[in-house]
């Protein structure tokens, strides 16, 4: 019998439904001012901590709904916005920089909806408020570092084959250059570098009396090399980012080498660019001690050494060759030695221990001096308007190695403890790869952000109730049932970008929602016209229903399949706003297909399926 549903078929579409609608629920709830109260750099979060925050708290008579230790921090959730604005500068006072105060929202989701995983949708940085950045990664400063690690490679390599040269040093932005004595030794150099580079393309002279290889990076390595430079930069930025206690940041790649971080929630912008753009790390060095210091401070320093300076102006000859770097520093953490002085303590991985250990092991009674290194904005611009990053290096201690050291060791002569601290900070959160640039930020309000989500649902409010009438009154019952499956395909949107746990809704995001909206009516206008083209065409309600759906099928999924590869296309090329757009797009054709063929179905069936309907309200 034509138009009549099996009852799975019912229970499907009732049971999708209402689970969208249980998964949307949360967004009805709301969310609450709160402070969100971690341990940093090693402290520890605790009852004791709690009962602190309490005491300030009640000591300033500011009102709070609820207090928790959960997870390893603390949540406190207030009423108004104004009292989380004023407990923040209370608890921060009180804890003082043991730990990281982080202004919030905390969903208001009940408990049993948490129990189940329902949470609501996450709202991008145009709906909440916070921080933006937009950062470069230094790709010549990147390339510098590691034309300088092959400089090592190289005379390390042909020290070990007995190969005598005269100079290395660098080639261009990708290259190194080997000087060599005569046309015996270029060969034997040659053979003996190629066989360890195959990365790398080496070109030989001997004109002029001259013997030199000049060694290049295959264009293939230099792409590796700057797709890790970003890759690993996203990946220490993302770790500094948990440092400062933000729920629910982005960090993203957008383009060749640049880098979005978004910061919801977050107003103080001078603390999140002092941790995000901090290129700080250590280097640990050899001091050549028996350098001529007076004549490396004018200008002479050994080959193979230089001369650095530690705060107070006093020089000291180091080994250019970096015995470890900050690369191998897998944890750090402050405290003060004996005498009250502060340190900093440092855990290597099994290579850096292996390394540190060997050198140590063989350098018993020498100097080892600790180097600071940070790369600070010189106020600068290239002609292409790219931001000029000087590199500043401070030696901060020079000790002399009593016994072998292993994976953990700390370093002293740091003038105050919150220096150590933030060092110990960064050092935890990792050395960026290559040194980043802020080209671009922008704060957006909390009532800017509110503001937005006001605009976003009058909009889609007032084109369902425009396109809800238009369907009522031009086709009567069928726009009822029409209308029925717009709702359903709302709840049924927010309910997936509710349940994905990547996806945040932005404005571009709700736009997307607008869209929809008219394009679920869209294959419903089209599915009912073709039922009253074959009601002209003389067949009976029955037969105009079944054709109807069945002959609008191909064209509805024609449309809808060529707008969702579009939406599939601006995902992947596009970011930030744009991917906002393509998700909710792409969740609203499926979901729209599924409420205006299948949902429209099942009513129209339910109302007319195997009666005999002399005429349909359409």
């Amino acid at each position: 019998m034509l138009n009549r549903y099996p009852l799975w078929k019912y229970l499907m579409v009732i049971f999708a439904i209402a689970i969208a609608a249980l998964y949307a629920l949360p967004n009805l709830y709301g969310e609450d001012p709160a402070i969100q109260i971690t341990g940093a750099r090693g402290a520890s979060v605790d009852m004791s901590t709690l009962d602190t925050v309490t005491q300030a708290l009640d000591k300033e008579q500011l009102s709070h709904k609820s207090i928790a230790l959960e997870n390893g921090s603390i949540l406190v959730r207030f009423t108004s916005t104004d009292t989380q604005i004023s407990a923040r500068d209370v608890i921060s006072e009180a804890l003082g920089k043991d730990s990281i105060v982080a202004l919030n929202l905390a969903p208001a989701t009940p408990h049993w909806l948490e129990a189940i995983g329902a949470a609501p949708m996450k709202l991008g940085l145009d709906l909440r408020g916070g921080v933006h950045f937009l950062m470069e990664v230094d790709m010549d400063a990147a390339m510098e570092k590691l034309v300088g690690q092959q400089e090592e490679a190289f005379r390390s390599e042909l020290r070990e084959d007995r190969i005598r040269y005269r100079s290395i040093r660098p080639s261009g932005k990708d290259g190194v250059e080997v000087l060599l004595r005569d046309a015996e030794q270029l060969a034997q150099a040659k053979a003996v570098l190629e066989s360890q580079h195959p990365d790398m393309d080496f070109f030989d002279s001997d004109s002029n009396g001259r013997f030199a290889i000049v060694a290049r990076f295959k264009e293939t390595r230099l792409q590796e090399i700057r797709n890790y430079a970003v890759e690993q930069n996203i990946t220490i930025l993302r770790n500094r980012v948990n440092e400062l206690g933000v729920a629910e940041p982005l960090v993203q790649r957008q383009g060749a080498s640049r880098i979005v971080v978004e910061l919801p929630g977050v107003q103080d912008t001078a603390r999140a660019k002092e941790i995000l753009g901090a290129t700080a790390t250590l280097e640990f060095r050899e001091v050549d001690s028996s350098a001529d210091l007076a004549a490396a401070a004018s200008g002479r320093a050994p080959a193979g050494s230089e001369i650095k300076f530690d705060r107070d102006g006093r020089p000291a000859v180091l080994k250019k060759r970096i015995i470890l770097g900050g690369a191998s520093i897998t944890d750090a953490s402050s405290s003060a030695d004996e005498y009250g002085r502060p340190q900093v303590n440092i855990s290597l991985d099994s290579e850096g221990g292996n390394k540190m250990a060997a050198f140590s092991r063989q350098n018993i009674g020498k100097l080892m001096a600790t180097v600071f290194a940070e790369y600070k904005d010189s106020g600068k611009r290239t002609p292409e308007g790219k931001v000029i990053l000087d590199k500043h290096e401070e030696v901060i201690n020079q000790a002399t190695i009593q016994s072998a050291l292993g994976r953990n060791f700390r370093i002293t002569g740091i003038d105050s403890a919150a220096e150590a601290h933030n060092l110990a900070l960064l050092l935890r959160a990792g050395a960026l790869i290559a040194p980043i640039s802020i080209v671009e930020e922008r704060t957006i309000g909390p009532s800017m952000g509110q503001q937005n989500i006001d605009m976003g649902i009058m909009a889609c409010i007032t084109g369902m109730i425009a396109v809800m009438l238009f369907t009522l009154v031009y086709y009567r019952g069928f726009g009822l049932f029409a209308n029925c499956a717009l709702m359903a395909n709302i709840v049924l949107i927010i309910g997936v970008m509710s349940m994905i746990p990547g996806a945040t809704m932005t404005l571009p995001g709700i736009a997307g929602i607008v869209l929809t909206v008219g394009m679920a009516v869209d294959a419903n206008v089209l599915i009912f016209e073709r039922i009253r083209e074959e009601l002209k065409e003389g067949r009976n309600p029955q037969q105009a229903i079944h054709q109807g759906y069945a002959n609008a099928f191909s064209t509805i999924a024609d449309a809808n399949i060529t707008t969702l590869i579009t939406a599939i296309i601006l995902f992947a090329v596009g970011t930030g706003a744009i991917k906002g757009f393509a998700v909710t797009l792409s969740i609203g054709i499926i979901t729209s297909m599924f409420t205006a063929i299948i949902g429209t179905r099942c009513l129209v069936n339910l109302v007319y399926g195997g009666k005999r309907v002399k005429k349909l309200s359409i």
